[in-house]
């Protein structure tokens, strides 16, 4: 039997029908002429009862059909496809034509439909934040049930002290801080930019952009009350400078946190350098001496830090585009490191002598000071890799830890014996920026601002993610806030609390939902908290 094959069993079916169709069609035609003719307008009751019988049926078939079209409108609308230059609206379920670029006067750009979309999401959560109870970070976690489950002996102490402080960091509640002044006359209308605290977080040096070009920078002074409460005193001087300052660390070189390291990069005429400024510089009511006060020759510096190890108590280091600087604040003496990359971010471990650096390339690397005068690159101690710009690195009270964030919005904690991530904190959003991290180790937290403005807290054991706080301005590129977090915010009577810079505006985020009312019972709770830990 011959196999069949559609080509061969399709023609001779199209060549013996083609006349029947082309006669029915033809046949049609006269047949409904003659209804026409025979059915017009005077057709008998018979024919127009059938013919309201059926325009009813078909009335309602449409109508119910509408109304399943439009019910099924907003379920489309989530899944319409994109089509190249048109923006869907699911509210009004069309397309609208996009015009390209980026006019002011156009509403309809993809830049602009974004940003929207996010001013939305930002107002959305700003209004869960302000509710007195806030979601868990964990499933079933509250102050009773860890205080019952302590009471029967099913939780160890430290980790009880630990998910306090995750249900207490999901409790903080925003509250402005009014900045003090000598000048009241003045307030303060330039943008904050980078604010760094020092150990005890009593002071915090802040950078601010001035509209006219360049920045100021000073100092502010925290002070806490029994009650809790947080005051904010700016210092007197203020230092205006046309060059950007890339990088702020404090120094300790008369005693803790007596200087302020500064990286400032270089403008048309004005070089860049390196400058260590005593912090009483900054105050006329301070009657000591300045200190020792010095520039040192270095541009295009991009990152600094200061050794606190006795053996090096006066060394700094900066890094520059291929090299690493490590200099004597006293003597001057020097010592150069050639890298692959420019040298981004960089902190020294306390116990040992070490310099930890992270490059452009996702490098990081660590340098042993101990081991001086080896040339090539076999005084690199430690190496391993990200996958994008290292922008902060941060080192643990145990320092075999190490905490590192790149361009891609990835932060990992590497153990740096075997060289391999053992944590990674998710949710972070990088694309570009130059962003710090920040580490508490007394309440166990992990802290981080993403380009999109959001500040993250996550726990540093496992890496929950345990709080997401927008900013309480629209996002923007240039209104990304700066945070400081510290156990004793103000001092020794301090409380644990969150510090952000954003706008002309600082915020104060405190453990204590009864913010200046019931501090002092709040205050001996946190103080017995912390001493657990």
């Amino acid at each position: 039997m011959k196999k069949w094959t559609w080509r061969e069993g399709q023609r001779p079916h199209r060549r013996q029908g083609g006349g029947h169709r082309r006669g029915w069609y033809r046949d049609n035609r006269q047949r409904s002429a003659q209804d026409e003719q025979w059915y017009g307008h005077d057709a008998g009751p018979s024919r127009r009862t059938s013919q309201r019988r059926y325009d009813n049926q078909s009335a309602s078939s449409s109508s119910s059909s509408s109304s399943s079209s439009s019910s099924s409108a907003s379920k489309a609308s989530s899944a319409a496809p994109d089509l190249p230059g048109f923006y869907f609206d699911p509210e009004k379920n069309r397309y609208f034509r996009l015009l390209p670029g980026h006019n002011n006067c156009n509403p309809l750009t993809r830049e602009r439909l974004q940003e929207k979309e996010r001013e939305k999401q930002r107002n959305k959560l700003l209004a869960e934040d302000e509710k007195p109870r806030k979601k868990a970070p964990r499933a079933g976690l509250n102050t009773s049930l860890l205080l019952q489950k302590r009471h029967l002996g099913l939780l160890p102490e430290s980790s009880y002290c630990r998910l306090v402080h995750e249900v207490k960091v999901s409790g903080m509640r925003r509250h402005k801080l009014e900045i003090q002044s000598t000048d009241n006359s003045n307030p303060n209308t330039d943008n904050f930019r980078l604010i760094v605290g020092d150990s005890a977080c009593e002071r915090v040096f802040t950078v601010n952009d001035v509209s006219h070009g360049g920045c100021k920078y000073g100092i502010m002074n925290f002070n806490s009350s029994s009650r809790g409460s947080l005051s904010v005193e700016m210092c007197d001087n203020l230092y205006f400078t046309n060059r950007k300052v890339n990088s702020i660390c404090w120094a300790s070189v008369n005693y803790p946190d007596s200087h302020v390291l500064l990286c400032l990069v270089g403008v048309a005429d004005t070089p860049g350098c390196v400058s260590l400024l005593p912090a009483s510089l900054f105050s006329n009511s301070n009657p000591d001496q300045p200190g020792m006060l010095c520039s040192f020759k270095i541009s295009t510096a991009w990152s600094c830090a200061w050794c606190l190890n006795p053996q090096f108590d006066k060394t700094f280091s900066t890094g520059l585009s291929r090299r690493v600087i490590v200099k004597d604040a006293e003597t001057g003496r020097t010592q150069t490191y050639s890298v692959g990359s420019d040298v981004l971010a960089q902190q020294f471990a306390l116990r040992v002598p070490v310099l930890f650096n992270g490059c452009r390339s996702g490098e990081i690397f660590s340098i042993d000071l101990r081991q001086r005068g080896r040339r090539d690159q076999s005084w690199k101690a430690s190496r391993f890799h990200q996958e994008s710009a290292i922008t902060s690195v941060r080192v643990l009270q145990d320092e075999n830890y190490l905490l590192a964030a790149d361009m891609l919005g990835q932060i990992k904690l590497w153990d740096v014996r075997v060289t391999k991530p053992v944590q990674e904190f998710k949710g972070h959003y990088n694309e570009h920026a130059y962003l710090p991290i920040h580490v508490n180790e007394p309440e166990g937290l992990v802290l981080a601002v993403g380009q999109d403005c959001y500040t993250r807290l996550w726990s540093l054991k496992d890496g929950h993610l345990l709080r997401t706080i927008p900013s309480p301005h629209p996002v923007a590129n240039d209104l990304i806030p700066s945070v400081v977090f510290s156990s004793k915010l103000g001092g020794c009577r301090g409380l644990p609390g969150l510090l952000m810079a954003v706008k002309h505006d600082l915020y104060y985020f405190p453990y204590n939902t009864d913010y200046q009312e019931g501090g002092e019972q709040m205050a001996g709770f946190c103080e017995n908290v912390s001493s657990d830990t």
